[in-house]
């Protein structure tokens, strides 16, 4: 049996993030669920380790993380957090919530990139 890729508590926080979705995570996630990118698959706070992700292909091994402004105090997290990622054989794409809620179409066209450069 392959090893469990999170704890009991890692799946725990994964579902109650699921049900209080940031808008910008929301509207985000309406245009990536379904394979309506490309086809690809991809999940919303998906557990990984001890960190939870906002969004993952597993295929493309690429995750989408949602910045907001907390993000600004938290560089030295999110650079550990990157670095665990990144070990565990995962791209990392961080974008603003602000980007998602003013300019959706270009978060699409990164995303579209970081898909085709993986």
């Amino acid at each position: 049996m392959p090893p469990k890729r999170t704890t009991a508590k890692g799946y725990e926080r994964a579902h109650q993030l699921r049900k209080e979705p940031t808008p910008a995570e929301t509207k985000l996630w309406g245009r990536l669920r379904g394979k309506k990118l490309n086809g690809i698959s991809f999940r919303r706070q998906h557990a990984i380790g001890n960190y939870v992700v906002d969004f993952c292909s597993l295929k493309k091994k690429l995750v989408i993380e949602l910045d907001g402004s907390q993000h600004i105090d938290q560089a030295e997290y999110d650079t550990i957090r990157t670095e665990f990622l990144h070990a565990q054989g995962y791209r990392v794409l961080r974008i603003w919530n602000s980007d998602v809620e003013s300019d959706v179409e270009g978060v699409m066209l990164a995303i579209t990139r970081a898909l085709e450069e993986g």
